[in-house]
């Protein structure tokens, strides 16, 4: 997938936002919220990890609601959130329910699987975000998978520890 280089740049931030989550002690996820005139609007990374973490705490609602409190409905319509791996179901529901307009994501949930495996932190959907938002009455418009093997790096030995 080629993106614009406006998108390129900020999907590198929210992958070295993961790295951060990970040095941190954190599963390595993250994102950011960028409205249209490229101001930040809010950057979040993972907060799950057992057993001080909320598995309702991933990066992605964590920004998006974040988003909602600092921006306008108009803002968030045309927003875009920019996050180191594709959406879950529950995240892709905090973006539709904040109004955020547009997704931009690095690591498919399927190449995720393959990093993860069955590790019970992280026991993933087979549901592509892009279904989600199809469900929905207003248009969430997706770009991703992007930049994998930047994003995958951060995950490199993450899930094998017991």
């Amino acid at each position: 997938m080629t993106l614009p280089e406006s998108d390129l740049y900020r999907l590198q931030r929210a992958i070295s936002l993961s790295v951060e989550a990970r040095a941190e002690g954190r599963h390595p996820f993250a994102a950011t919220v960028v409205a249209a005139d490229g101001s930040v609007l809010a950057e979040a990374g993972n907060n799950s990890l057992p057993p001080h973490g909320d598995p309702t705490q991933h990066a992605e609602l964590r920004a998006a609601q974040a988003a909602f409190r600092a921006a306008s409905a108009a803002q968030l319509a045309g927003a875009t959130l920019y996050t180191s791996a594709e959406p879950c179901a529950m995240c892709a529901g905090a973006i539709y329910w904040c109004g955020i307009g547009r997704v931009v994501y690095a690591l498919s949930e399927r190449r995720l699987r393959e990093l993860t495996g069955d590790h019970p932190e992280n026991p993933t959907f087979s549901l592509p975000c892009r279904e989600v938002f199809a469900r929905g009455q207003r248009r969430i418009e997706v770009a991703g998978p992007a930049l994998e093997e930047e994003a995958a790096a951060a995950h490199a030995g993450f899930w094998s520890r017991s």
